[in-house]
């Protein structure tokens, strides 16, 4: 029999179809069905790496979560990285191919189909059901000769698609309109459904334009799904634009994220935001720096670009100088390396600038390399035993006036014994390979309260509920909202037909 499979797609990027799809992948699981999701190509900075190594999306990785099964590299079996405007690194089932331009990668990607075909088959015969999300949007008229994630792979799929489509925008039914009669009358008749999402207000005053819209275009509205303020990860960047820029007068901790125009796993500074105490800003200019608790330098695909523009700034002097006045200043991954005195690319593999001083602020030099590092790794790091993940190109040496963060003692199941991030001597500043960190919820409340005694505040205990604990009440909150708001009726009548 037939693996039941439903795609959901969007009228624009952003449109909530990550989200949409993740509410289905709960709804069904909570029924009882092995669920799993997918989406042929990804383009983000933000990803996973699997127990096996394998580098993914995010977005499919919390849709795993929400499915309630482990993320598999096969749930996303291409990821592109940009490094730069035309360029990506290419990922193909969790390993790096090469880098490419976009325009060598629009030719290049129709070599990818079978990849993508035989991933996407052998997900399905161990599920239920196949829950599959498009990219941007399927009236890319220009590109659509050659796709593979919107209606190219639902015909790969023999999936029907449900079109969502972001009322907040404004425009929704111009948007809906276009994107349908845009297409080819194939692709017109493979959308069975339409979503309208984050709607604000009553609903009633949609009645009679989602009486026309269905008119028009001959496919029913099944659902309005109300702007919620459910927590979830974010796909990408475009996510931090809403987020916090200014201190949270409520919170006496105030931690400022640097943004970086690479930045990559912003994702690491969830578990911060859940914080009780803590009001989380993400800095894009020198204006907001001010004096905070913490300063944090986040990943970045491209760490010598984004030094480099840092300094055109001048945000690294005003870090520098925040630090000399009592902050603290860390830096994940790239943002290790940008702490250092020096990073070298003699080969020019990470971009064209083959040496620049970093900030200074530790003693530690890094040369960029052609070995990609994808770990699931276990680390001992001041006292606590830490899980978290490792994503990166090039290594990094310690000076005499450094000391070592932590140690990895184990890297996807397998025992190790090497050193990981540094930390100058009086512990102001430090730096780690490790992803994830802020995820050990005692080791980030004893980092938490470091900053609390140095206000002169007594210490907090680590909260009882966990960042996947936290997670979950999310995921039922998100599953609750989907079948609150669609027509489930018709929902399952799309999703039946699929089967036959």
């Amino acid at each position: 029999m037939k693996t039941k499979s439903l795609m959901f797609q969007g009228t624009a990027s952003d449109a909530g179809k990550s989200w949409v799809a993740a509410g289905a992948c709960r709804y069904l699981a909570n029924q009882g069905l092995k669920v799993a999701p997918f989406k042929a190509q990804n383009m983000a900075l933000n990803s996973f790496i699997t127990t096996q190594g394998a580098e993914m999306g995010r977005a499919q990785v919390f849709q795993a979560e929400a499915a309630k099964v482990s993320p598999d590299v096969r749930m996303n079996p291409v990821l592109l990285k940009p490094s730069s405007d035309q360029d990506s690194q290419v990922i193909v089932l969790g390993k790096v191919i090469a880098d490419m331009s976009a325009t060598k990668y629009y030719e290049y990607k129709v070599k990818l189909k079978n990849s993508i075909l035989s991933a996407y088959n052998s997900l399905a015969q161990e599920n239920d059901v196949m829950i599959l999300e498009g990219a941007g949007s399927p009236a890319e008229i220009n590109l659509n000769d050659h796709d593979i994630v919107n209606m190219g792979m639902a015909q790969m799929a023999q999936a029907p698609v449900i079109l969502v489509a972001d009322i907040d925008k404004g425009g929704v039914f111009a948007s809906i309109y276009g994107t349908i009669k845009l297409l080819p009358l194939a692709d017109q008749k493979r959308i069975k459904g339409i979503i309208i999402n984050k709607f604000r207000g009553d609903k009633n005053l949609l009645t009679s334009g989602n009486q026309m819209i269905e008119k028009l275009t001959g496919v029913p509205v099944i659902g309005v799904l109300p702007m919620s303020n459910i927590d979830l990860d974010d796909e990408d960047s475009v996510a931090l634009s809403k987020k916090n820029h200014i201190h949270d007068p409520n919170k006496p901790l105030d931690i400022a994220v640097i943004i970086l125009n690479r930045i990559s796993n912003f994702t690491d500074f969830h578990s911060l935001e859940i914080q009780p105490d803590v009001s989380v800003r993400y800095v894009y200019t020198p204006q907001e720096l001010g004096q905070p608790d913490l300063i944090i330098l986040p990943g970045s695909k491209n760490t010598n670009s984004d030094l480099a523009a840092l300094r055109k700034l001048g945000l690294d002097r005003l870090i520098i100088q925040a630090h000399d006045n009592g902050s603290m200043v860390a830096g994940i991954c790239g943002g290790y390396q940008i702490l250092g005195k020096e990073l070298l690319d003699p080969n020019q593999i990470e971009s064209h600038i083959q040496q620049q001083p970093g900030l200074g602020l530790l003693d530690v030099k890094t040369t960029f390399n052609n070995t990609k590092r994808t770990t699931q790794a276990k680390a001992l790091i001041q006292g606590c035993l830490l899980h978290g993940y490792e994503i990166h190109m090039g290594s990094t040496t310690l000076g005499r006036d450094a000391q070592p963060l932590g140690k990895i003692i184990e890297i996807n199941g397998q025992k190790q014994n090497r050193l990981d991030g540094a930390i100058n001597a009086d512990q102001s500043v430090w730096g780690t390979y490790l992803h994830g960190i802020f995820d050990n919820q005692d080791w980030t409340r004893q980092l938490l309260n470091k900053l609390r005694q140095h206000q002169g505040l007594a210490p907090l205990t680590a909260s009882q509920l966990s960042i996947e604990e936290y997670k979950e009440i999310q995921y039922e909150k998100l599953a609750q909202l989907f079948s609150d708001n669609i027509d489930l009726k018709k929902f399952w009548e799309i999703l039946d037909a699929s089967q036959q």
